[in-house]
């Protein structure tokens, strides 16, 4: 049985079609107050964007829904988790502090900010899922104990799944840092002959894994915790990992822990996903590359597998931009994300899900 996907193109010629006016009506259409009842405790996820970063989901739209969420008569509160990796939302007052100067604050949306983990990530709840990788996984505190979800999603590209798309949200946006570790555990080796010494991989380092020996970067397997964040930071590509044995199990790994961020929730979370502003990169890292395609439009549905797959879809349907980080694969209908990154394999995550019972890759795509 196919899922129903909604879909909101940008085009406007009244005010009655601002994107604003769009968020709330797709929000009506997918039918996300039947999954809200009144006095919940409603958790709006999303990703409030390393600083340095300016590619999320605007507060403008966010306020959107939170309105929406109290004509239902519930509680509604903004909610991000601590990052793995050094930087500006590592703890919860660098990451509130980080929010309020995104624009994620009382005044503007309308709802606190809480960070869903803690002070330093050890507000954690253990969910039984009893899968092939674990048999259960830490979720973020608060996120256990919401009432209801709405997930809204920056859709982007990805280092290493491919795509960052409602399911990556659910497992990495609702793990705290122990958590996120237990999905990557893969670990990165350095390419000497790459290598040119710069040293901005140990810059980033969380764990001060990488050191710089005769110019050439080492990373000590022993303290790595996978984080990738020297991958993303090497200008030289001298960081490499074994993508054919390594990622597929991140992928499923990844999955499993969205498994354990919807338990008990069934029937309450709604998916709002942004197709605007599509850079190959997570809104973890502190910039914003071009675009590779033409903003698309806004997504709702009560499925993630159909939501991620209707977002992948449009995206490949589009004509990118040669000035970007594609480098081949530009075409309308080629894969934009291998364009990008060759050994990454995005649908794989679609696969494992649905095969897990989360949701279904066939959809119906409903345009307003």
């Amino acid at each position: 049985m196919k899922s129903t996907v909604w879909f909101a193109s940008l085009r406007a010629r009244s005010g009655d079609e601002s994107t604003e006016a769009k968020v709330r009506k797709l929000f009506e259409l997918a039918g996300f107050s039947s999954c809200i009842h009144a006095r919940d405790r409603t958790a709006i996820t999303l990703h409030i964007g390393e600083k340095g970063n300016d590619s999320f989901i605007s507060p403008v739209y966010v306020r959107q829904v939170v309105e929406k969420v109290k004509e239902a008569g519930a509680l509604p509160f903004v909610t991000d988790t601590n990052t793995l990796y050094l930087g500006s939302r590592s703890n919860a007052v660098d990451h509130i502090t980080t929010a309020i100067h995104h624009g994620f604050d009382y005044a503007v949306i309308g709802a606190p900010v809480i960070i869903a983990d803690g002070l330093s990530g050890r507000n954690v709840s253990p969910v039984v899922i009893n899968k092939k990788h674990f048999a259960t996984v830490a979720i973020a505190g608060d996120i256990v104990a919401a009432d209801s979800m709405i997930v809204m999603t920056h859709f982007k590209g990805h280092e290493v799944a491919g795509f960052g798309g409602a399911l990556k949200n659910l497992a990495m946006g609702c793990a705290p840092p122990q958590g996120k570790r237990a999905q990557h555990q893969a670990k990165p080796f350095s390419l000497r002959d790459n290598c040119t010494g710069c040293g901005k991989c140990a810059d980033v380092c969380p764990k001060s894994a990488i050191t710089i020996v005769e110019k050439k970067s080492v990373i000590d397997k022993s303290l790595c915790i996978g984080c990738f964040e020297c991958m993303t930071v090497c200008p030289s590509h001298a960081i490499d990992i074994d993508w054919e044995t390594e990622i597929p199990l991140f992928t499923e790994r990844m999955i499993e822990y969205s498994c354990g961020a919807v338990k008990g929730k069934t029937d309450r979370i709604g998916y709002i996903s942004f197709l605007t502003r599509i850079t190959p990169d997570c809104d973890c890292v502190p910039w914003s590359d071009a675009s590779i395609v033409p903003d698309i439009g806004i997504l709702a549905s009560k499925d993630p597998v159909a939501i991620d797959a209707a977002a992948c879809d449009l995206v490949n349907q589009q004509q990118g931009f040669a000035e970007s980080l594609l480098s081949r694969h530009r075409h309308p209908g080629e894969d934009k994300f291998t364009g990008m990154r060759p050994n990454t394999d995005g649908p794989r995550q679609l696969r494992y899900a649905e095969e897990l019972g989360l949701g279904t890759r066939d959809y119906e795509l409903i345009r307003l």
